[in-house]
């Protein structure tokens, strides 16, 4: 009996229920769906890129700590959030930070107690009052499990333990509550090295009579156990904390839904939260579940105890089919009794189940067919990425919306991270394909928090109890405009990559039992940045999804690959030989994936030979990824052509019938200069400012691109006519230098003469400050500017910085040493010029700028680091004893101040356009 066969991945049930849920997404996202079938005209993009829909602002993941929340003090965090252009809230209850303290306000409220109800009931009331969305964590912390999970139903580990056969007496390992016996090999070799191809199973533990003194002395006796991880879940709020359930049982997600999501879910009451939200999976050593070789034997035709010596250390490739079997059944599992079973409550609670599926354990690309909306995680633009995991599938199985937590690790420490570190990594999941934004995070802060209040132990703060945060609605605005833009007509990625996940499966070991690490052996960061910088876009495909909705690319790259299924290889022949281009890197497959398909090799070998070999062969065979470009572009031109070399300038491309949409962004922290092309050819190309929603004619043909570092574009290519572009400016020159005679004030110190500009931590009472400086100076104009002038306020570039982290180090910031620290608002004669908070640091002011003198206002706000650098450190010793050491603050030791306020030089330019 062969393995389940791919194009029955999905139960007929779940089939009907899977096109359902595809309903409700629809219906529940009814804005997202309706723009892109309304008036796609380019007047219409123009209209709704000023004035975007709701439905495109970012979220933000709402830490309740405790939770010790009131509903006063909920109220007016989402109004805030509200007028900071933030579009709704993942509500993601945490570990206490405060005692409880009747004074300041402070008590933590037992989880889904009646109390934290209300609260969840009261939050939701009041953020559909400022039509804001909002989603909740079926659990506290991550993973999900909890008090109500007993050792029974928690995550299940294979334990294996090896001893030698001349110990005496014989006897089978001791074993802990909830373990259980499977079974019992004896095999030659020693404890940490043995024979698994001849190990022979026993009967019974014990076999004192069968085996001689001579015969102990090389051989060992492997025990495999039923255990458990015993993995707690991490960062539970008061009342919250257990055992992390078993993903592979349905009795674990039943428990969990019936105690914890119904009770949670019951607090909306007939106003459903837009989607309920599961973690990424780090379930960690999590790999056995108490019914699996049943499972096995129904799934994988064959009885799975005789090979799990090949399982623990099988080096043939017969037990690297055994593993791959194991692997698969393991997926089948986590699908149809996690993934499965949360969607179906979603469904029928009328709201969508949002999942992080990657990591551990098990998932597969085609699993994310199941959830309604699929996360991603991390801004890994030319690395394997879990982002792209998601927004791949989201382009598979046809949904519109790919969001990402977004800013994790974000510039630590908490409060460190600036406006233009949001951007840097903001643009990077643009690249990737993200369109809606759940920021990571906004910390619930009550006033009995003290200032500059409460924050995740590793995460960026973007609250208001941050000093920049007055800039946040134009960070927002720009999230909310890209956003857009993103989700209109469809995506143009030309190549897909066929991830080996059979090859993953058969590399599973026990206690790690993830495709989506494997595939970082797989897809490395020199196979990506070919591709990419080739000028193309690429999207994941497994042959799951091969098999259930076919390849709707130009090109598929084959990564060096061993096992693929028989069927998937034929329909990748076909498609070969038809429509499509397919290069591998390498090697072909030779064998199919299972033990039980292990007849098809032959058939799989002669497949990989034939399609090489001719003529004209039906795939490309590479020696190595150098060769990748030449080859793409022998297939197809490049969507961006690029002169030169600039690997920093990344692209994602959208197609509607009458419009092409490209954003473009430099990546890295020094200026671009190039030309481009696109490939696609319309009547018209206008430039999008995504800062202040208008656009410019761009003259056709190739286009001269200069971008500052972190700077991005939007272009616009339609079949509609335009204005004529506008002609050419000269070369900005000096009008006046306005480095020097500003005068700064601060929050109660008297105001200060600047002769120069330098930090204000420099300054008198001054070093530790966190807040808004005020500098204020004054410019006259002597000579009428001409007719053709722009006046612009410029204030410098930046420095480009050295990343002295650590390689592979976790987060992102901005490599830049800002002129402006950190952001800025800038008043002309008392109107507002516009807000400073990304390069290139420049305004125009023409029009508010008069003859004469003129008063120029600069509003510049640091970061909250200055502040707590002035502060003792927190004392959490009194917490971790009454609830337990929670969590590590991270990267507080030895705070300094940062340098903050302007920092020069600035300069007033004439820039006139050419008659």
């Amino acid at each position: 009996m062969s393995r389940t066969p791919r194009n029955t991945l999905f139960s007929p049930r779940f089939n009907r229920i899977f096109h359902l849920s595809c309903i409700l997404v629809a219906l529940l996202s009814l804005s997202d769906v309706s723009l892109s079938q309304q008036d796609t005209s380019l007047s219409n993009l123009k209209h709704n890129f000023q004035n975007p829909p709701e439905d495109a602002k970012p979220m933000m993941r709402w830490w309740w700590f405790g939770p010790a929340v009131t509903i006063p003090e909920l109220n007016k965090e989402l109004e805030t959030m509200h007028e900071a252009g933030i579009g709704g809230v993942e509500i993601q209850p945490v570990y206490p930070l405060m005692l409880d303290d009747p004074s300041k306000g402070i008590r933590n409220l037992p989880y889904l107690s009646p109390e934290f109800l209300d609260a969840v009931r009261a939050a939701n009331i009041k953020a559909r009052s400022l039509n804001m969305r909002v989603s909740i964590t079926l659990g506290s912390g991550w993973p999900y499990g909890g008090p109500q999970t007993t050792l029974n139903l928690s995550a299940g580990r294979l334990r294996v333990v090896a001893t030698p056969a001349s110990a005496s007496p014989l006897t089978a390992p001791q074993l802990t509550a909830g373990e259980s016996l499977i079974a019992t090999f004896e095999t030659s070799g020693t404890p940490l090295s043995y024979d698994a191809a001849a190990a022979v199973q026993l009967p019974n533990p014990q076999r004192e009579a069968q085996i001689t003194p001579k015969s102990r002395e090389n051989h060992v006796l492997l025990f495999f156990i039923a255990s458990h991880t015993k993995q707690t879940v991490k960062r539970p709020s008061f009342g919250a904390e257990g055992l992390v359930l078993d993903h592979f049982s349905t009795a674990a997600i039943d428990e969990h839904l019936t105690d914890v999501a119904t009770p949670l879910l019951s607090a909306f009451g007939d106003q459903p939260p837009y989607s309920v939200f599961s973690d990424s999976l780090e379930v960690y050593n999590s790999d056995w579940t108490k019914d699996l070789p049943a499972q096995f034997l129904k799934r994988r035709g064959y009885d799975l105890l005789p090979h799990l010596p090949e399982i623990a250390a099988g080096s043939t490739p017969e037990a690297a089919s055994v593993r791959h079997d194991w692997g698969q059944t393991l997926s089948d599992l986590i699908r149809e009794n996690y993934l499965q079973p949360i969607t179906h409550f979603a469904s029928d609670h009328n709201t969508l189940f949002r999942s992080q599926t990657y990591g551990l354990p098990a998932v597969t690309l085609a699993d994310e067919a199941v959830p309604n909306l699929p996360e991603g995680e991390g801004p890994q633009w030319k690395d394997f990425s879990f982002t792209r995991w998601a927004s791949s599938a989201s382009h598979l199985y046809g949904r519109n919306v790919t969001s990402a937590e977004t800013w994790t690790w974000l510039h630590s420490p908490a409060f460190r991270a600036t406006p233009l570190d949001m951007k840097v990594e903001a643009d990077r999941m643009f690249l990737i394909g993200v369109n809606q934004f759940v920021g990571h995070g906004w910390p619930y802060s009550p006033p009995g928090a003290g200032e500059p209040g409460w924050s995740l132990y590793a995460a960026a703060v973007f609250n208001s109890h941050n000093p920049w945060f007055p800039v946040m609605p134009y960070v927002d605005r720009y999230l909310q405009r890209i956003s857009y833009l993103l989700r209109q007509g469809e995506p143009v990625n030309d190549v897909a990559i066929l991830l080996p996940e059979d090859d993953a499966q058969a590399a599973f070991t026990p206690g790690h039992v993830s495709v989506t690490d494997e595939m970082k052996k797989h897809i490395t960061p020199e196979f990506m940045a070919s591709v990419l910088d080739a000028g193309y876009n690429v999207d994941y495909i497994d042959a799951a999804t091969i098999d259930k909705v076919g390849i709707h690319y130009p090109i598929l790259i084959l990564p060096s690959t061993d096992r693929i299924p028989l069927a998937t290889y034929k329909k990748i022949a076909t498609y070969s030989q038809s429509k499509g281009h397919v290069i591998a890197l390498q090697k072909l497959p030779t064998q199919a994936p299972g033990l039980m398909d292990q007849h098809e090799n032959p058939a799989i070998a002669n497949l990989s030979h034939r399609l090489t070999t001719g003529p004209n062969p039906a795939i490309l065979l590479l020696p190595s990824t150098s060769a990748l470009p030449r080859a793409l572009h022998q297939f197809l031109p490049p969507d961006l052509e690029i002169q030169g070399s600039a690997p920093t300038i990344g692209f994602i491309h959208r197609k509607l019938p009458n419009e092409d949409i490209y954003f473009l962004a430099n990546t890295g922290n020094t200026p671009v200069a190039t030309t481009i092309q696109f490939r696609s050819k319309r009547l018209s190309t206008e430039l999008f400012n995504p800062d202040l929603g208008t656009s410019t004619p761009v003259a056709p043909g190739p286009i001269t691109l200069a971008l500052a570092p972190y700077e991005s574009r939007v272009y616009i290519l339609s079949e509609e006519k335009t204005q004529s572009p506008p002609k050419p400016a000269t070369a900005p020159k000096l009008v006046a230098d306005l480095s020097e005679s500003w005068q700064i004030t601060l929050p109660q110190v008297p105001p200060q003469e600047l002769p120069s500009l330098v930090s204000w931590t420099t300054l008198p009472n001054a070093r530790y400050f966190s807040g808004q400086a005020v500098y204020t100076a004054a410019v006259t104009l002597t000579t009428k500017p001409a007719t053709n002038a722009r006046l612009l306020l410029d204030f410098g570039t930046g420095v480009p910085l050295t990343d002295t982290r650590t390689p592979n180090a976790p987060g992102v910031s901005a490599l830049l040493d800002q002129p402006v620290c950190e952001a800025a608002l800038i008043y002309v004669n008392g109107q507002l010029a516009g807000p400073l908070w990304h390069p290139p640091y420049r305004l125009d002011i023409t029009t508010l700028l008069k003859p004469g003198q003129n008063s120029l206002e600069v509003r510049v706000f640091n970061t909250a680091i200055n502040e707590l650098a002035g502060q003792p450190p927190r004392d959490y010793t009194a917490l971790n004893a009454k609830f337990g050491k929670r969590f590590d603050p991270q990267d507080m030791d030895n705070l300094q101040p940062i340098p903050s306020g302007l920092l020069g030089p600035i300069h007033l330019l004439s820039e006139e356009v050419l008659p």
